[in-house]
């Protein structure tokens, strides 16, 4: 099992910025791809960033490249999303999720999902 603990959510102004964290514990965290994901009010889930277990290689939605940042640290067993020039449509619930061995965009890929943590940016 691995445990997931979201962070860093908030009430932000649009071009405002903050930045989730992702605690695992319970498995060797190195081991695992990584993902955010967000749900906002009466929509799908839908994929945010990925990153490998490296951290060498990350993928972004469109909706957020060159505006969010996916890292990680893995002496530190945490996923980290910076998000920049934040826009009223990034309202959701954002989950982190951990993928053993392969990066992926699809959230069925995902074994592992933490509780997730509310962004809210207001216009």
């Amino acid at each position: 099992q691995v445990q997931l603990v979201e962070s860093g959510g908030g009430l932000v102004q649009a071009g405002g910025s903050l930045r989730l964290s992702c605690a695992a514990s319970g498995r060797t965290f190195s081991n695992y791809a990584m993902a955010w994901f967000r749900q906002a009010l009466g929509k799908e889930r839908e994929f945010v960033a990925a990153i490998s277990r490296s951290g060498t290689s990350t993928n972004y939605a469109d909706s957020v490249k060159g505006r969010f940042t996916i890292s990680r640290d893995n002496a530190k067993n945490t996923v980290y999303l910076q998000m920049n020039s934040l826009k009223p449509e990034d309202t959701a619930v954002y989950y982190c999720a951990a993928n053993f061995l392969s990066i992926s965009n699809g959230p069925t890929s995902y074994d592992y999902w933490g509780q997730g943590t509310q962004v809210t940016v207001s216009s």
